[in-house]
């Protein structure tokens, strides 16, 4: 129960990995509060819905005000909620890459610059983004997602320093997954995923589960001297 008595925000925790990491946070003893555009496709009695457009600022606002006004605090925040609309930038068009960087980029911004100096002020919180190995490494066909995600990675390091201000004790970390078994992968051929596996060093995709362990453990107390970090869940992925 390393969570006990805190209250997590998940955003994009419908399914996937905001799935993964909402039902295990709330096994772990937190109240997790799953945002996102769509209703959730499971049921845990510990884990509630709330939707929000992380885009819009008022829905942001909405669910910030609903959180504090239920549980009085929020502890966690992972900023998961996330899009792609892939092509290559000579086709790309400007609501392919508008739509990417205000929910993926923009909508991080948005949570945090409510939840950031609210756990700053309680002297406390962990915040995690979920970035990617294409922010890190870039990929052809995603310029508008790699822009996001590393964007991210720069959100990460500057939170780190701003909400640690004045006593903050807010830890800011992001976590890149690399090619992890999701329903989108799931339409991918099997050859694809052959050939995404052999870039690893482990030799094979990763799981939902595994990058909700790594969230558990940035969310939890045993991360208490780790902030402004980008810690790569990937399976030593070669690009």
């Amino acid at each position: 129960m390393r969570l006990e008595g805190k209250t997590a925000i998940v955003t994009g925790g419908a399914k996937g990995l905001g799935e993964a990491m909402a039902v295990l946070f709330a096994r772990e003893g937190a109240n997790v509060i799953a945002a996102d555009m769509a209703p959730l496709t499971y049921e845990n009695e510990k884990v509630e819905f709330f939707k929000v457009n992380v885009a819009d600022t008022e829905d942001c606002q909405k669910l910030f005000d609903y959180a504090v006004e239920k549980y009085g605090k929020v502890d966690i925040l992972v900023n998961n909620a996330g899009i792609t609309r892939d092509a290559m930038t000579r086709k790309m068009t400007d609501e392919m890459w508008d739509l990417v960087i205000d929910v993926n980029l923009k909508g991080v911004f948005n949570l945090t610059r409510l939840i950031g100096p609210h756990m700053q002020a309680n002297q406390k919180g962990s915040i995690i983004n979920i970035s990617s190995v294409v922010g890190v490494f870039g990929n052809i066909g995603q310029a508008n997602y790699a822009a996001t995600k590393a964007g991210v990675i720069g959100l990460t390091k500057t939170w780190a320093k701003e909400f640690a201000l004045k006593g903050g004790n807010v830890r800011v970390n992001a976590i890149a997954p690399g090619y992890i078994m999701t329903d989108i992968l799931k339409t991918v051929p099997q050859e694809l995923l052959d050939k995404f596996a052999a870039l690893t060093m482990l030799g094979r995709l990763g799981q939902p589960e595994e990058i909700a362990n790594t969230a558990l453990f940035l969310a939890s107390d045993e991360a208490s001297y780790i902030t402004g970090h980008v810690l790569q869940a990937d399976g030593g992925m070669r690009l």
